[in-house]
């Protein structure tokens, strides 16, 4: 073997040995080498496919004659695509993208027919085009949108009217008083009624605060220990004025030693709000009564009124704001229309309910529900395991 030849064979087997050293030190310090994976790598166009079927918006290609060429299930649930066809809607505005007139085009779809109530009632959809005579339609489901969008425009118009009676009231009397300045006895009566409204106007004002902070707000993060007897004594010295002026007479049951994890403060305005609430719509001498009791995994409040209760088509709209079953009695007694939805959401911030029963004549019964305390849960399981503990409590 020439020199230049072994030459040759030593630097390759010096390369050959210095890459496997290399190769060696990676799977020493890497651990052991992994398998290769075996199992099928899937295309570009399967990944393709199972992004288009998967995704959350109606996806539908169309062929220039109008064919639908792929879509996912949604665009058939959106009502884009109906027994394999095109909607007439979404395709036209395809025909105004193939024929030049715009880029892309935007069309509501709203559907034909509603089933049940569950079929999207506000549909819009996009059409792009995406060459060689094909266009893609996009279509979501803007329902939701929609429906926040009228509570929007009808807690708007209802603001705007319960604002403006009290404000012009306040305005009308103030020029009656001033028109009245040598009438003493007249300048009082019309005073009275300014600070009337004027007192219905900060209230009103004061609720439209509160239900703000409560309305779309997450639950309550940092909760303490209350008291539900705490709870129910502040709530009815609250009421307590009202109550007295009505000739009302308020019953409530023993002490319970109850407690629920929750803000103090909120638990007795919505408490306030539903005993107010019993003694704006009862008639004079007729008794409210409050009721509290565990019940299951739940602490339950309970107010109940002998009044003028709620039909059955109005007790599913009671929560709403400004809404009033009898809107002539509840301006009288100086309400907002705001209480009953402020307790929805604070109950609802509490991670509880507030539940209606009612009949027209009788009276009606507002619950509200709220989960025990870990340490409740605790305490019944021990007396539920323990008869003598049972027995104790029940003596």
């Amino acid at each position: 073997m020439n020199p230049v030849a072994s030459a040759i064979l030593v630097a390759v087997a010096l390369g050959f040995g210095l890459w496997a050293g290399i190769l060696v030190g990676r799977a020493r310090s890497r651990g052991p080498v992994p398998r290769p994976d075996t199992r099928r790598v899937p295309s570009l166009a399967e990944l393709l496919q199972r992004t288009f079927r998967s995704t959350g918006s109606g996806l539908a290609v169309l062929s220039g004659s109008g064919e639908v060429v792929l879509h996912n299930r949604r665009a058939a649930e959106l009502g884009v695509v109906r027994a394999g066809r095109p909607d007439p809607r979404a395709w036209a505005a395809c025909t105004r993208v193939l024929d030049g007139s715009v880029q892309s085009d935007v069309v509501d779809l709203v559907p034909l027919e509603v089933r049940g109530g569950r079929q999207p009632a506000a549909v819009v959809a996009t059409v792009q085009g995406l060459g060689d005579g094909f266009t893609l339609i996009e279509a979501a489901d803007m329902s939701e949108s929609v429906r926040l969008e009228a509570t929007r425009r009808d807690f708007v118009a209802n603001v705007s009217h319960e604002l403006k009676t009290p404000v012009g009231a306040v305005g009308l009397l103030a020029e009656a008083v001033l028109d009245s300045k040598d009438d003493p006895e007249t300048v009082e009566r019309f005073a009275a009624k300014i600070l009337r409204e004027s007192t219905r106007l900060g209230a009103l004002v004061t609720e439209l605060i509160a239900l703000s902070r409560l309305t779309g707000a997450d639950p309550l993060p940092d909760l303490e220990h209350v008291e539900v007897d705490d709870v129910v004594t502040e709530a009815l010295g609250r009421a307590r004025l009202s109550a007295e002026n009505a000739g009302i007479e308020i019953t409530v049951d023993e002490p319970s030693g109850l407690e629920v994890d929750g803000d103090r403060t909120l638990l007795v305005t919505a408490l306030s709000n539903l005993v107010e609430n019993a003694i704006a719509y009862s008639p004079p001498d007729a008794p409210v009564s409050v009721s509290r009791r565990r019940e299951g995994g739940w602490v339950e409040i309970a107010v109940t009124d002998r009044g003028i209760g709620i039909a059955p088509e109005h007790q599913v709209r009671v929560f709403e704001r400004f809404f009033r079953v009898d809107p002539a009695r509840s301006r009288a007694t100086g309400g907002t229309g705001l209480g009953l939805a402020i307790v929805k959401h604070v109950l609802a911030n509490h991670g509880g309910e507030v539940r209606l029963w009612s009949r027209p004549g009788t009276g009606s019964t507002f619950t509200m529900r709220l989960p025990a305390t870990a340490r409740a849960d605790a305490q019944a399981e021990t007396t539920h395991r323990d008869p003598a503990v049972s027995g104790r409590a029940g003596g």
